[in-house]
């Protein structure tokens, strides 16, 4: 019996130690982090960096230039952006569109620069003259040939189209002021279309173009309603051209045909 009353006795001095340690773990609290500045931390500016703007700001004067060879916003844009490239910084300049002129900010040592720059860039494309031929033959024996001249300038792309619309129903709708049924039309260009582009480079000229002939065929009636057929014929691709000297871009017959289209281009020079 007094065996039983010890370890009762110890059982209890455990528990009552427990509570007390645990209280005792629970009162203590951890440090605290420092709190982070979510302020970034601004790098000093050296004083000679600031003298140094400072006498760039005083020595610089405001030009204005004038191009007068570019012709496309693109070429403009291009011109600018070599201009800030290759001067300073600290320079300060703008593209005016509407002029057709770039306003520049800059000591005159940065200004001589740039006027180099603009002289070695806005210089004027050259120009060329196109001309296509269409011959159109039956059977062997020619029946027909077109020419088609236009002047490009190098590098932008150039568009001659000749023929008609032809309008085309396209769907019926109801009117909502009571005035019956409307119909809707959409219009196809019927007849030639040249696009071409001709890129002047070390390598000589490179001509990209596009040539499309159409022409209406017998309508045919699908659901109820004669439908137009449109024939048409197209070459497109891109070529090494020499100066003067023609170039048959390719040949193709006429579906359903016994005629035939070969399709030349000779470029010459204006300017």
């Amino acid at each position: 019996m007094n065996f039983t009353l010890k370890l009762f006795a110890a059982g209890a001095l455990t528990l009552a130690l427990v509570p007390a340690a645990f209280t005792q773990n629970t009162d203590t609290k951890p440090a605290e982090p420092p709190a982070s500045s979510s302020k970034p931390t601004e790098a000093p500016v050296s004083p000679s960096a600031a003298r140094a703007a400072e006498l760039f700001e005083a020595n610089s004067v405001i030009k204005t230039y004038y191009l007068t060879s570019v012709t496309q916003q693109n070429d403009a844009n291009e011109i600018l952006i070599a201009m800030r490239n290759m001067l300073s910084p600290r320079v300060k300049v703008y593209l005016v569109a509407s002029q057709n002129a770039i306003v520049l900010s800059a000591t005159p040592e940065q200004q001589a620069i740039a006027q180099r720059i603009i002289s070695d860039l806005d210089r004027p494309r050259k120009v060329y003259r196109l001309t296509f031929t269409l011959a159109e033959s039956d059977s062997g024996k020619r029946v027909g040939i077109q020419h088609f001249s236009i002047i490009v300038v190098a590098d932008q792309r150039t568009v001659l189209k000749q023929g008609d619309k032809i309008p085309v129903a396209t769907g019926t709708y109801e009117a909502k002021n009571d005035t019956g049924t409307q119909t809707q039309f959409q219009y196809l260009d019927i007849g030639i279309s040249v696009d071409a582009t001709l890129s002047d480079s070390r390598d000589g000229l490179r001509l990209k173009s596009k040539i499309e002939q159409s022409s209406l065929g017998q309508p045919s009636l699908i659901a109820g309603v004669q439908e137009p057929v449109i024939r048409q014929t197209v070459l497109e691709g891109t070529s090494a051209i020499q100066l003067n000297k023609p170039l048959t871009l390719g040949g193709l017959d006429v579906q359903s045909t016994t005629r035939h289209v070969d399709i030349e281009v000779i470029a010459e020079p204006i300017s």
